[in-house]
């Protein structure tokens, strides 16, 4: 059985990552998992260790802190194995740490990953924020903490979602795995050697 693709979706939240995993489960060909971070943290972590992977950013001596690593890398290594019994895997996540993204990143290694910055201008942002959640301007630190600490520079491909749709951003990603690369790919130039 050949082993499924990966799709890696990074970036702060309401970037729009949720919706782009969404389109990828309804339209790729094939079956794909979805095992990112909303699911993780809010179906698979329990209460007391939460939020989990969905820790903010420049919280050191929060309780869970310590446990972060040990999440992605459990994470991973799930991503990993539905990925090498043949199932496909979208993932939406917010790296922040460049050594807990390296890790990551060895744990799929002889896999088809795509890893794909989602990135957002901070107004849109706040304003998705107001239309979900009803929150305003007493979050904006935290969403310019995100927005700031999330890594950036090392991606397959990156999206802007507030010029492109959901639907669009899919594309681009499913067109990806279509093109030829001769140079490694992100997750193999992030991975711990």
């Amino acid at each position: 059985m050949d082993p499924g693709r990966i799709v890696i979706l990074n970036g702060p939240p309401r970037a729009g990552k949720s919706s782009i995993a969404a389109v990828i489960q309804q339209t790729f060909d094939g079956i794909w998992m979805n095992l990112g971070v909303d699911v993780f943290a809010n179906h698979v972590t329990p209460e007391k260790v939460r939020p989990g992977i969905g820790l903010r950013p420049g919280e050191p001596d929060h309780p869970v802190s310590a446990l972060v690593p040990s999440m992605y890398a459990a994470l991973y290594d799930s991503i990993a194995a539905h990925a090498r019994a043949g199932l496909n895997v979208v993932a939406d996540v917010g790296h922040y740490d460049r050594d807990v993204l390296a890790d990551c990143a060895s744990r799929l290694s002889g896999l088809a990953v795509v890893f794909v910055g989602v990135t957002c201008p901070i107004d849109e942002l706040m304003r998705r924020r107001e239309a979900t959640w009803q929150q305003g301007e007493e979050v904006r630190p935290y969403v310019e903490r995100w927005q700031r600490a999330i890594v950036t520079g090392v991606y397959d491909l990156e999206i802007d979602t507030s010029k492109l749709s959901p639907e669009h951003s899919a594309q681009l990603i499913w067109d990806h795995f279509g093109g030829s690369s001769t140079g490694k790919t992100a997750f193999q130039r992030l991975a711990r050697g």
